[in-house]
């Protein structure tokens, strides 16, 4: 069994960009169409950065208590 690649799949990341670019450029879309293409673009760009920055939620692990 091949292991899992990870990062995210650049023909996924291409069409949300497409998706994007023809949703946004159509008169006839519904703000909430748009609303959910863009939620898509963010959570992309979200995982990106995770995936970009080794110390990302690191800092749930830490017990940082102000109340001492």
């Amino acid at each position: 069994m091949s292991k899992k690649q990870k990062g995210l799949n650049p023909e996924l990341e291409s069409a949300v960009e497409r998706l994007l670019q023809e949703v946004m450029a159509d008169p006839e879309a519904s703000l909430t169409d748009k609303c959910k293409v863009i939620d898509r673009m963010v959570n992309i760009e979200k995982l990106k950065q995770k995936l970009s920055d080794e110390e990302w939620g690191s800092g749930f692990s830490n017990s940082d208590d102000d109340d001492e």
